[in-house]
């Protein structure tokens, strides 16, 4: 299984720059942010679109 989130080393250097609380905080919020992107990829439906063609179609060839 793949692990989301920040490495120990990133998270420490969090910790250490910014502080311990604030750094968990962020990186406790990155692993669930990482877990929702790897949620919304697993469940990704493709959607093709139509779109009207950009001509104009003419009903009659020659006016009336």
């Amino acid at each position: 299984m793949k692990t989301t989130g920040l490495s120990y080393n990133s998270r420490k250097a969090l910790m250490v720059n910014i502080g311990e609380s604030a750094g968990n905080e962020i990186a406790n919020l990155i692993q669930r942010m990482a877990g929702e992107i790897e949620e919304l990829r697993r469940t990704k439906v493709n959607v093709t679109r139509i779109v009207p063609s950009q001509e104009p179609h003419a009903v009659f060839d020659e006016p009336l």
